[in-house]
């Protein structure tokens, strides 16, 4: 058996390859792609899997359904991120407005710098915030408002997606968290401005074609769907960073201006 250890192999693509007989331990697959996926007489312990799930079947058993229905169980407000209505829509962002400011006020108990760190490489909280300017940039100003190039320099777009020279992606930058909230608090009013002004006939209908190079492509949405989106995207990256600020809360517990060794 050819043995690989100690090594990273990000960014790599694998297609139509067999792992029979393969032994995978202490495997990292942080944001890995996984689709038509087989796996036969396999042996899993201790696995944990983070993201979004379409399809998987265990056992025979399609576990997808099962998973949405315990994590409505856990969080009763989640359900209502997927609303049918104009009264719906309002309830949800109603709903994201008042969670995301309970999850701001605990990001402000902590030192400024830990808020840009990234825990197990995930984005830091600022690069969340951010992220989701850029969710309202594609989804609200882009597709329903129609403004072709609506990126702020701060937006922040998936990792994953091809880079446009015509989009701003500068994952490195590290305004402060004043900063980026004066940007997160101009994008939510954008939000509810859209909310407030929908009738059931816009809900339901689609958006006038997107013009420009850039996300989503040039084409029509449906509005209920992209609206969904950025309630999907607010959802669970507000339940990310609450996560991350969990391990931060520690770090922050034992770091002061005069630690030692100081505060990264």
């Amino acid at each position: 058996m050819t043995e690989a250890s100690g090594a990273s192999h990000s960014k790599v693509r694998f297609t139509d390859l067999s792992l029979t007989d393969a032994q995978l331990s202490n495997v990292d697959v942080t944001r890995g792609n996984f689709w038509r996926v087989r796996m036969r007489g396999v042996w899993i312990g201790e696995a944990e899997i983070n993201g979004q799930i379409e399809g998987l079947r265990i056992n025979g058993v399609d576990v997808g359904p099962l998973v949405e229905a315990e994590l409505d169980r856990r969080h009763p407000d989640r359900a209502k991120m997927r609303p049918r209505d104009v009264a719906g829509f309002h309830e949800a962002w109603d709903i994201l407005e008042s969670l995301w400011a309970g999850t701001v006020e605990r990001a402000r108990a902590l030192p400024p710098q830990l808020l840009h760190e990234q825990v197990d490489g995930e984005w830091s909280f600022i690069q969340t915030l951010r992220h989701l300017v850029y969710a309202t940039d594609i989804w609200v100003r882009r597709a329903i408002l129609g403004d072709p190039t609506p990126w702020h320099p701060l937006s922040l777009p998936f990792d994953g997606t091809e880079q446009d020279p015509t989009v701003p992606w500068d994952r490195h930058a590290r305004p402060s968290l004043d900063e980026v909230l004066a940007l997160r608090a101009d994008r939510m009013q954008t939000v509810r401005r859209v909310i407030e002004s929908l009738t059931e006939e816009t809900l339901a209908g689609t958006t006038e074609p997107v013009e420009g190079p850039g996300y989503p492509e040039p084409g029509s949405y449906p509005v209920r769907s992209c609206l969904g989106t950025v309630l999907v995207e607010e959802w669970e990256h507000r339940l990310y960073a609450e996560r991350d600020l969990d391990v931060l809360q520690v770090t922050g517990s034992s770091c002061s201006p005069k630690s030692n060794p100081p505060c990264l």
